[in-house]
């Protein structure tokens, strides 16, 4: 008998561990299976050298953002599309990503009718498209859910769903350590895309200004996704003049106030008093080791309107969607000080 093939795409950071944790899982069950495709490199790791790691170039944020690289994305559209017509692999994985695997799965649909295509972490169409869903009924034969609202949602539409929950808590459960909370250290998580850290980051350094004001014994971390993004961090820190000073009065005493640790992410999450969050996964781990945060965001102007006009839910933050209310602060293309006041209130809440 011949060994099951399965094609995988995967653009983001999250999508790459979630795949390399679903074909870890997939290996238990037929150890014989094949995987191909692209995503990242703990996908890679899993799959072998024939899987593409395409992650540096994928993993962008915003209309704006995908605009700029049309041209990339529409070759490498072009690509996976021929990839997978041309290898007639027995199904296709799409993990998240919906504005390359939407399409994708649309044009699989027409030029490959019977193709088997499974959609893992759906695109979250509840919060700004439900009249997608009845495209994705014509696309897409099955839809693994992660949160159990998602698939009641999808077979009311006729797509079928299964909510299979969330693949990054037995992650999270295998990371738990043992750890106080330090009254002292404010973690900073300013997210796994190199655009999404330059925009992020500064604001968070005019963060740690402010507060270092208001407590001058604070000392700051940053969770870097990787070595590229802590060689990002690093240059944002050395340039920026509102934390360079206090640096060198730091360095002088034996310490750095603003640290930098990569892949310790979760770690971090357990020491923090308080932690800084960019908007999207890191949101949910930080939900559940029980870290007070507060949620900031910013991306480019053209994105942020865009998305002004089609998303129609209150909050960005997951936990706050979750709750129905607020229950992080959230702060979208704003300035540091009122996150600040927030982080300063958080404190005050757990001293």
């Amino acid at each position: 008998m011949n060994s099951m093939t399965i094609y995988f795409v995967a653009g983001e950071v999250s999508a790459d561990n979630h795949g390399a944790a679903l074909m870890r899982s997939l290996r238990e069950l037929d150890p014989g299976l094949t995987f191909t495709g692209r995503g990242g490199p703990q996908m890679q790791a899993v799959a072998g050298k024939q899987f593409k790691n395409w992650l540096g170039d994928a993993a962008v944020l915003g209309l704006w953002e995908v605009l700029r690289k049309y041209g990339y994305f529409r070759e490498q559209f072009r690509e996976t599309l021929k990839e997978v017509l041309e290898s007639k692999p027995d199904a296709v994985v799409l993990i998240d990503y919906p504005g390359f695997n939407l399409r994708l799965a649309r044009a699989l649909r027409r030029r490959s009718p019977r193709q088997k295509i499974i959609y893992f972490i759906s695109p979250q169409v509840w919060a700004w498209n439900r009249g997608r869903i009845k495209g994705m009924a014509r696309s897409l034969d099955l839809v693994l859910c992660i949160f159990p609202f998602e698939s009641d949602l999808y077979n009311e539409s006729g797509l079928h769903a299964i909510f299979v929950g969330h693949p990054m808590i037995e992650r999270l459960q295998a990371q738990k350590i043992d750890a106080e909370r330090d009254p002292n250290l404010i973690g900073l998580f300013p997210g796994s895309r190199l655009r999404e850290v330059r925009k992020i980051f500064p604001v968070m350094i005019e963060t740690a200004r402010l507060l270092l004001q208001d407590n001058p014994s604070l000392q700051f971390e940053v969770a870097a996704a990787s070595e590229e993004l802590a060689q990002e961090i690093s240059e944002l820190l050395a340039i920026n003049p509102l934390t360079r000073a206090r640096e060198e009065k730091a360095t002088e005493q034996g310490f750095e106030v603003i640290q930098i640790a990569v892949g310790e992410t979760a770690a971090l999450m357990q020491r923090a008093f308080v932690g800084i969050v960019a908007s999207g996964s890191a949101t949910l781990e930080a939900a559940y080791y029980r870290m007070p945060f507060v949620l900031i965001y910013k991306v480019a102007w053209p994105t942020y309107l865009g998305a002004r006009l089609v998303v129609n839910v209150e909050y960005l933050g997951m936990p706050n969607l979750l709750a129905g209310k607020e229950v992080v602060p959230e702060f979208i293309q704003h300035r540091a000080d009122p996150a600040a006041r927030a982080v300063i209130e958080e404190i005050s809440d757990g001293a």
